[in-house]
């Protein structure tokens, strides 16, 4: 499993508590996260990324638990992420914001050179490694954010609602781009668009009100109920949230 979470507890304040008791073990392969707004996908990413810390319980990937220092550095490597928002650093080119990324991850100056611009080829960037990210325009901010989470060669992709915003050619191309990245890695993006999910994932985790409405295959999420047949993605999901209401 690419990220475990065990008996994890996470609140923002005595008053803002998002877990309580959760358990998940991230499916392998390309794995959407859906649910309401303020279920809490964003915040189980920031937890799978190590942004944020259980206030008890436990994160880990292949045995790594980024609450011990020990452990904390190579965890990061292992985990790459993309928030929502992606911003452009000031004086950067395209290709010196990516090496940037891969050097805070722990790559030498070199290395992140050489991987910057093989991780803009990826997401189709290459051509604009020297341009002003000042100068990039939506759509390219975010292939950008995604260049910067593939650059240090991380086992896990965590990707937060990376298409909002976009037009749907712009999604459409993410979408591919996200695809081949999750050939050969783990890929978990959390998304409220869902008009393309069975083309482009293996798995479903459903998230509401901060427990876990469904974690599996998505021939399982969307399997015949009663004497109907298979069900849409959206019918799916309306009918796993109206469960745990």
């Amino acid at each position: 499993m690419p990220i475990s979470l065990q008996g994890c507890g996470f609140g923002y304040r005595r008053d803002s508590i998002v877990f309580t008791d959760l358990d998940l073990s991230f499916p392998e392969g390309r794995t959407v996260l859906l649910g309401p707004n303020g279920a809490g996908k964003s915040t189980l990413l920031g937890l799978a990324a190590s942004l944020f810390r259980p206030d008890r319980g436990r994160v880990s990937c292949q045995g790594l638990d980024p609450a011990r220092r020990r452990d904390r550095a190579r965890y990061r490597a292992l985990v790459g992420w993309m928030p929502q928002c992606v911003r452009p650093l000031p004086g950067l080119t395209v290709r010196e914001q990516v090496g940037y990324a891969g050097w805070l991850k722990g790559m030498s100056r070199r290395a992140a050179w050489r991987g910057s611009l093989a991780a803009l080829e990826t997401v189709e960037l290459g051509s604009l490694a020297d341009r002003s990210c000042a100068r990039l325009s939506g759509g390219q901010l975010r292939r950008l954010g995604l260049a910067q989470t593939l650059v240090h060669d991380a086992a896990v992709i965590l990707l937060d609602e990376p298409t909002a915003g976009l037009d749907p050619n712009q999604r459409h191309r993410f979408d591919e781009i996200v695809t081949r990245a999750g050939e050969d890695r783990h890929v978990i993006v959390s998304t409220h668009q869902i008009d393309n999910v069975t083309e482009t994932y293996d798995s479903v985790v459903l998230l509401d009100e901060g427990r876990v409405a469904y974690a599996g295959p998505l021939a399982g999420f969307t399997a015949a109920t009663g004497d109907r047949g298979p069900e849409s993605v959206e019918d799916a999901y309306r009918r796993h949230v109206a469960q745990e209401v």
